[in-house]
């Protein structure tokens, strides 16, 4: 069974999400047989390539609060993230353009690294004083802490269509399975999950979409037609 999450490392929400679901998933009897991959989701692509912002001013902009109210959100984010274990940081983060970790975590895929880098990302980005948004020298040390090579890291930050198409595809695909916010679940794009949901609910949604996985429908049968088996493969009679 394959579960996609969609996700955007400066979303507080992705990360606790991740967590729990994480919890859910060490708990499911088959979570050897589940593929976990991690998919693009810009929250706001129109922010400027190579600039930050503080994370409490943004949020009051935004939502119309004032930054003490802002603040109060912090705090009660980072309430949830230490109930799952998870260092928060609540004062002195950033916000920018996710673009080129998407990329990066698209070529991590590749390297059978994918989880390992989403999860030094989050940790740079909500525990760490230094921020994550500072590209370039940054991103190859977070990517090599994520056990990437930092060369062909560097290689793929340094070109800027690398591995762009695939990313712009997952944000067109969330949109099309109606994801308006993330993160979002998917378990063999049968059910779909919005939100940090509780690990309840994770761990209800992983047993009935197991349950309810579709047996494969075989069309022809093995007589009509030649197939390589354990034995070999048949040789053609010729006339």
């Amino acid at each position: 069974m394959r579960v996609e999450i969609w996700t955007d490392i400066n979303c507080p929400w992705c990360y606790v999400g991740k967590a729990r679901f994480e919890k859910a998933l060490a708990g499911f009897e088959h979570r050897d047989e589940v593929e976990v991959v991690h998919r693009p989701f810009e929250l706001d692509p129109s922010f400027p390539q190579g600039t930050t912002e503080p994370v409490v001013p943004m949020l009051a902009r935004k939502y119309g609060m004032t930054e003490a109210q802002a603040e109060q959100a912090e705090q009660r984010i980072a309430a949830n993230a230490a109930a799952e274990g998870l260092g928060y940081r609540t004062a002195g983060r950033d916000v920018g353009n996710s673009f080129d970790m998407h990329r990066l975590l698209r070529f991590a895929l590749e390297r059978g690294r994918q989880d390992a880098l989403i999860d030094v990302l989050y940790r740079a980005n909500f525990v760490e004083e230094r921020s994550a948004f500072e590209g370039g020298e940054r991103l190859v040390e977070l990517a090599v802490e994520a056990g990437l090579d930092a060369e062909e890291a560097r290689a793929v930050l340094t070109d800027p269509e690398r591995h762009a198409d695939e990313v712009r595809a997952d944000e067109r695909e969330a949109a099309r399975l109606g994801a308006t916010g993330v993160p979002f679940f998917v378990l063999d794009r049968a059910y779909g999950i919005s939100g940090a949901q509780p690990v309840e609910t994770f761990g209800q949604a992983l047993e009935q979409a197991w349950a309810n996985r579709s047996p494969l429908t075989t069309v022809g049968s093995a007589q009509d037609a030649e197939a390589c088996g354990p034995d070999g493969c048949p040789v053609p009679e010729h006339d």
